[in-house]
C-alpha cells in the first residue's frame, strides 16, 4: 500500500543554519591556546575522548563542550594552565552561544513553499536554552507546526516525537545533514530521509557508509533543491 507524504521534519543545526563552523573556529583557537603544551593533533584527540566520556552526563551542546574543554586543558597542562587562559576558553564559548544565527541561502523561501503544502516539524537536539534561542532568533518558528528539542536522536526518540505529533512513519520525511542522527533512525523506522551534507561533519556523527541503496533514501546538495525532490517523492508515494 502506498502512503501519501503529509509531514516533513527538519533538523536545525547545519541544515537550516550554520553551526559546526563555530566549533571549527573554536577548535583552532583552542589548539593555539594550548600550543605551548601539546601539538594540535594531541589536543584534538584528548578533547574528543573527554567529550565522549562526558556526553552521557553533559549531553550535546556548547555548555557541555565548554566543560570538556576546561577539563582537557587542565589535564593536558597537568594543572599548570593559568586562570586567564581558562577565562579565554570560557570567553570563546560564550561567543559561540551569543553568535548570530546565520541561515543558509533560500531556507525561508523553501519553508514558506513547503509549509503551504505539508505539515512541518522541527526536530533538533542539544541544550534546550541554546536551541530555543536559535529557533527564536532564526525567524523561522512560524513555519513549523511543532518543535521538539530532544536530548539525542535515536529510533526511540523519533518514534516518541511522531507518536505525540500523530504522524504515521510512512507519511514522514526527515531532512538533515547528519546520516547518523537525522537519516538512519528514520529509515530504520520505515520513513523517508533526505540528506543534505554540510562541509564539516563532527567525528561523533560520522558513519561508515551512505545508505544509497535504501529505497527511501535521497541526497541533495542544497536546501534549494528540496521542493522539487519533495514533489517527486509525494507523487511517487501516491502513484
Amino acid at each position: 500500500m502506498k502512503w501519501p507524504i503529509t509531514t516533513i521534519g527538519f533538523d536545525a543545526d547545519d541544515t537550516l543554519w550554520h553551526n559546526e563552523n563555530l566549533f571549527e573556529d573554536h577548535h583552532n583557537k583552542y589548539c593555539q591556546l594550548l600550543s605551548d603544551y601539546h601539538d594540535a593533533e594531541t589536543v584534538e584527540k584528548v578533547l574528543y575522548e573527554t567529550e565522549m566520556r562526558n556526553l552521557e552526563l553533559f549531553g550535546y551542546g556548547i555548555k557541555g563542550f565548554t566543560l570538556s574543554c576546561i577539563e582537557t586543558a587542565i589535564h593536558l597542562t597537568k594543572g599548570e594552565i593559568k586562570s586567564e587562559e581558562i577565562q579565554r576558553i570560557i570567553d570563546h564559548c560564550r561567543h559561540m552561544l551569543s553568535h548570530p544565527v546565520e541561515l543558509f541561502d533560500d531556507v525561508e523561501k523553501v519553508l514558506r513553499n513547503l509549509s503551504s503544502k505539508f505539515r512541518l516539524i522541527l526536530v533538533t537536539k542539544g541544550d534546550l536554552r541554546d536551541q530555543e534561542r536559535k529557533i527564536a532568533k532564526s525567524g523561522l518558528a512560524a513555519y513549523f507546526d511543532h518543535v521538539e528539542v530532544v536530548s539525542d536522536k535515536t529510533v526511540e526518540s523519533y518514534a516518541r516525537v511522531l507518536e505525540r505529533s500523530r504522524v504515521p512513519i510512512k507519511q514522514f520525511v526527515m531532512i538533515g545533514n547528519s546520516l547518523k542522527s537525522d537519516i538512519l533512525p528514520v529509515l530504520n523506522l520505515g520513513g523517508h530521509g533526505i540528506h543534505i551534507p554540510y562541509r564539516i561533519t563532527w567525528e561523533h556523527e560520522r558513519v561508515e557508509s551512505t545508505p544509497h541503496e535504501h529505497d527511501n533514501f535521497y541526497q541533495i546538495e542544497s536546501i534549494s533543491q528540496l521542493p522539487d525532490l519533495i514533489d517527486t517523492i509525494a507523487v511517487d508515494s501516491i502513484s
